[in-house]
């Protein structure tokens, strides 16, 4: 099997078991010798005395990850490296072992959000999870493989470090609230948390309730491989509708929601709205920056023209839109923090954020005790998005490319879209155009991409009047049917 067909973006992902009648990809070989190539990855990375090298190992709580877990760990011994067994924990935790317990590299066994019977492999190191090229690096050695064998081997050392990370979140809320843990600075607040099953139920019991938060509104906090009642994503509309009902249903000051490996949070207020996409960067911005003028903040390409409007005039900040992926965002704010420009924060819309302060690791716990924070604090998260203008309408459409040369397809469509738009009137190309086109209108914009990987074009299109989209989309189904090549599937 070529390896390269696991590549997903900056980890790796396939299907892991046959229960929902599909074809098993992520197989046990493709496990262990995917390892073994990180091993190899890290071995020529790092050298020195290889017994004396620690790669941790944890995983989210799907159905297989135990079981992949296993044949990581196994893989890694049999090279010669130790393993810090870490058990059933979130990735933004794993990256940290890289921080506080020494080891070299570590490894989260997850698929994120997607179904239960997907998995993957989450790789960090104490620069952050690799990048593309890094995976591309490791799928050509484990597809030319020739396993390291050593006469000795290393050996497991577990620990549960879930509970120091805990410890750690909670001690971020009391440092900023004054008060110690015996104090109970949350008592008094009603917090709920829908973990979706995944891995994020440890933040309601084990941060919250330690602090005297009453998180009788919670949900679905215990780890349940098969994610029974929905899916743990904040960006899945019946995801986001559970904890907006717990939130109203329990009269809670806050909601939180985190994805499976709790990489991703949103949160909703105490009206049951939730603040998710445009809504969280505003807010995350305003704590990141912190009072603080002219810093810089990264987003993706899709964010919309309000949020733009309420960094740059309430915060009196810098919005920068950049590409899509998460790793994208955070690699040029590290760009700009490297060159001496004040970026304390990287977010994409998904939920994925990362503040400079906490090693521009997208963390989903980390975000969620910030906004904890500024709630115990008394600060009212409505009345901090209250500039904050939202657009009356917002559409994403996908279309396919049946072609195999999908990006010189892609490339000619994009051509052709910049040329005809560009001709009409009150249609003029973005400022910050940095990924595919997007153009502004009169009444909202637009924007056409490429995918990287896929044969697949996203647009984007937010207007400020009722049907507004509608009104775009039909001029941009026209000029898309000149393309023969081109299938909107929705």
């Amino acid at each position: 099997m070529d390896y390269s067909l696991l590549k997903s973006g900056t980890d790796i992902r396939g299907v892991a078991t046959d229960d929902d009648g599909n074809i098993v990809t992520l197989t046990p070989s493709a496990i262990y010798e995917i390892t073994s190539a990180f091993v190899e990855w890290v071995i020529k990375k790092y050298g020195g005395d290889i017994t004396r090298l620690k790669i941790a190992v944890g995983h989210d709580s799907r159905i297989t990850s135990g079981d992949i877990s296993e044949i990581v760990k196994q893989a890694i011994v049999n090279s010669g490296i130790n393993v810090i067994d870490c058990g059933l924990s979130s990735t933004p935790a794993m990256f940290m072992t890289t921080v506080e317990l020494g080891a070299v590299a570590a490894i989260e066994v997850t698929a994120s959000h997607h179904p239960f019977d997907r998995n993957g492999l989450k790789f960090f190191t104490r620069n952050g999870g690799l990048d593309s090229e890094d995976i591309e690096e490791i799928i050509s050695l484990a597809n030319n493989i020739k396993v390291i064998k050593n006469d000795f081997k290393g050996y497991i050392t577990k620990i549960d470090y879930m509970a120091d990370y805990a410890t750690k979140l909670r001690k971020m809320i009391c440092d900023e609230t004054g008060k110690s843990e015996e104090e109970l600075p949350l008592k008094g607040f009603k917090i709920a948390v829908d973990a979706g099953n995944g891995v994020g139920g440890f933040y309601a019991k084990d941060v919250l309730q330690k602090l005297g938060a009453d998180i009788t509104g919670s949900r679905y906090l215990e780890p349940d491989g098969m994610f029974p009642n929905h899916i743990p994503n904040p960006e899945n509309a019946e995801a986001m509708k559970s904890i907006c009902e717990a939130v109203l249903e329990s009269k809670a000051d806050l909601g939180l929601i985190f994805d499976t490996d709790v990489d991703r949070s949103a949160c909703v207020g105490a009206d049951g709205k939730e603040i998710n996409r445009n809504s969280l960067i505003a807010l995350a911005s305003y704590i990141a920056t912190n009072g603080r003028k002219d810093a810089v903040i990264v987003t993706d390409s899709v964010t919309s023209d309000g949020l733009k409007e309420y960094i740059e005039n309430t915060l009196d900040c810098k919005h920068y839109r950049y590409r899509r992926g998460y790793k994208n965002v955070i690699n040029k704010a590290k760009e700009f923090t490297e060159s001496g420009i004040d970026c304390p924060l990287a977010i994409e819309t998904s939920g994925h954020a990362a503040f400079k302060e906490n090693y521009f690791l997208d963390d989903g716990a980390y975000l969620a005790t910030k906004i904890v924070i500024e709630l115990a604090k008394g600060q009212n998260i409505k009345d901090i998005l209250s500039t904050l203008k939202t657009p009356v309408e917002e559409k994403e459409v996908r279309l396919t490319i049946n072609t195999e040369n999908f990006k010189e397809y892609g490339k000619n469509v994009l051509f052709e879209f910049e040329k005809h738009f560009s001709n009409k009137p009150n249609c003029q190309i973005a400022e910050d155009n940095r990924e595919g086109i997007r153009f502004s209108t009169q009444h909202g914009w637009f924007l056409l991409r490429l995918s990287v990987h896929d044969p697949v074009m996203v647009l984007n299109i937010e207007s400020n009047i009722l049907g507004g989209n509608d009104k775009v989309l039909e001029v941009l189904k026209e000029f898309f049917s000149k393309f023969e090549l081109l299938s909107i599937i929705n």
